[in-house]
């Protein structure tokens, strides 16, 4: 166990056993986590252009890492007929509902108005262009390993597209949980920054599909279960959740025998990531589906066999999430 994990681990004992000490912690301790955590990123992103040029190829580019990213699903509001990435779509959580925000160029809405560096900050280190961090209902703990290279790719295809004025909406969340401010305190415990770093006892397509899963398709941030306070279980990876994604029930995708997917192949993965069938012949719903529909069928074969390699050596955990019962 890292010194990391050890630290977060006895921190969690100590809050879950009073509660309490979350609201005093947020209340008294936070401001002054607030005053004294780095933000260089967002300063000198403050003083950068925003100039994304005419370069078509980078655009296009961009246009693979918008979809492997899995954005147009999160930033579209699709089951009301939503503008293209004009946000507004439901997340509900367990700590209360989310909407995601307009990540078109309009200037006033949208983050047209933002500069690249910026941009780079939010998905490097999950803070705003006024510094506040944001809440990691935006995956910014996956994104953090995304490439600068991908992540320049990705502004200028977002650049590219239309604008849409359409104001975000807030969030509606209960206490303490609207302490937006907790959030620092929530960091100190929880996120580690940085850019995915190869493995290099594994090969190069074992490490493709680690980027694609871990970072870019942040997978785990749906699949793999949260504590009391919202951060991912890290020895539960991949296990699957009771409620993780719009409430949704989320599978174990751990190659267990039974409680996972053990039993699916290589390819079956890869199959299901462009098709969106199983071995079976049933077919994904829901998140998943919007997930396939707008995301993994546009990638390439190999990339979708790079992601099944990866998720097959990960390891199997016998855990199936519970269904939720009806009220």
């Amino acid at each position: 166990m890292s010194m990391s994990h050890s630290r977060h681990a006895t921190v969690s004992r100590h809050l879950r056993r009073c509660p309490r000490l979350l609201v005093w912690f947020a209340a008294l301790a936070l401001p002054a986590l607030a005053a004294a955590w780095p933000v260089t990123g967002w300063t000198q992103a403050s003083n950068t252009s925003n100039d994304t040029g005419s370069n078509t190829e980078l655009v296009e580019q961009g246009a693979y890492i918008f979809r492997a990213g899995g954005c147009y699903e999160c930033h579209t509001d699709t089951k009301n007929k939503g503008a293209p990435l004009a946000g507004g779509r439901a997340l509900p959580t367990p700590y209360g509902t989310f909407y995601s925000p307009n990540i078109t160029p309009d200037r006033e809405t949208g983050i047209g108005s933002w500069t690249e560096a910026q941009f780079i900050t939010a998905m490097r280190h999950g803070l705003a262009p006024d510094g506040m961090p944001y809440y990691p209902a935006f995956p910014y703990t996956s994104f953090t390993k995304i490439t600068d290279a991908d992540l320049r790719a990705l502004w200028a295809y977002l650049m590219a597209q239309p604008p849409v004025k359409q104001a975000n909406k807030p969030h509606d969340l209960g206490f303490p949980y609207n302490l937006r401010m907790a959030m620092w305190g929530w960091r100190l415990l929880f996120f580690e920054p940085g850019v995915y770093q190869a493995d290099a006892a594994q090969s190069a397509a074992w490490n493709r599909g680690a980027y694609l899963v871990t970072a870019l398709g942040h997978c785990g941030e749906c699949h793999t279960p949260r504590n009391f306070l919202g951060a991912m279980k890290a020895d539960m990876r991949f296990a699957g959740s009771a409620d993780n994604a719009e409430g949704e029930r989320v599978p174990n995708i751990t190659p267990h025998a039974k409680a996972g997917i053990g039993g699916w192949s290589e390819k079956d993965i890869a199959d299901y990531l462009g098709s969106g069938m199983t071995p079976d012949g049933d077919f994904a719903g829901g998140l998943m589906g919007d997930v396939i529909e707008y995301s993994t069928k546009y990638l390439t074969q190999e990339d979708r066999m790079a992601m099944a390699a990866y998720l097959k050596s990960a390891p199997a955990i016998d855990y199936t999430p519970p269904r939720k019962q009806q009220k």
